[in-house]
């Protein structure tokens, strides 16, 4: 079992809140969402595992079990071309639970006009495959988010 825990402090809202059909609807995977406290932060590693997918505003870590999860920074993020985000890791590397990937700074997102909302995916698994889901309620970097069967 794998337990995903939060990427970054602030309220869990749970995926269906996500201002984006393709992560409102699961269609990525299931999981839950941060709505981050507004303030220049490191997203951390949701699990212990190897980073095998990484941009500005979005990172892919996959732990010994196999089991990939996606920590999207914001929604629509793409668009600003890695302004205001800096990498602290690379793709290939071994990185451990809580440890920093990426440095941001929610509130500038939000200035400009993106909304700084962060899902937090289990890729490729079953909403059945999760327990304990946290979709309310402030949550510190770190705090369990859900577990992965």
């Amino acid at each position: 079992m794998t337990t995903v825990t939060s990427p970054l402090a602030g309220r869990a809202i749970g995926l269906a809140a996500v201002p984006d059909p393709v992560f409102s609807g699961a269609m990525v995977g299931p999981g839950t969402a941060i709505d981050p406290v507004r303030e220049p932060s490191e997203a951390v590693a949701p699990v212990d595992g190897v980073v095998i997918s990484l941009h500005p505003h979005a990172f892919v870590v996959v732990d010994g079990e196999g089991h990939g999860v996606l920590t999207h920074l914001g929604i629509d993020t793409v668009q600003l071309n890695g302004e205001g985000f800096e990498l602290l890791v690379r793709k290939g590397d071994t990185v451990t639970r809580g440890q920093s990937i990426v440095r941001w700074d929610p509130s500038a997102v939000e200035a400009a006009g993106k909304s700084p909302v962060c899902p937090v995916v289990a890729l490729e698994a079953t909403a059945e495959s999760l327990s304990d889901l946290r979709d309310s309620g402030d949550v510190k970097a770190g705090d369990s988010l859900f577990s992965w069967n």
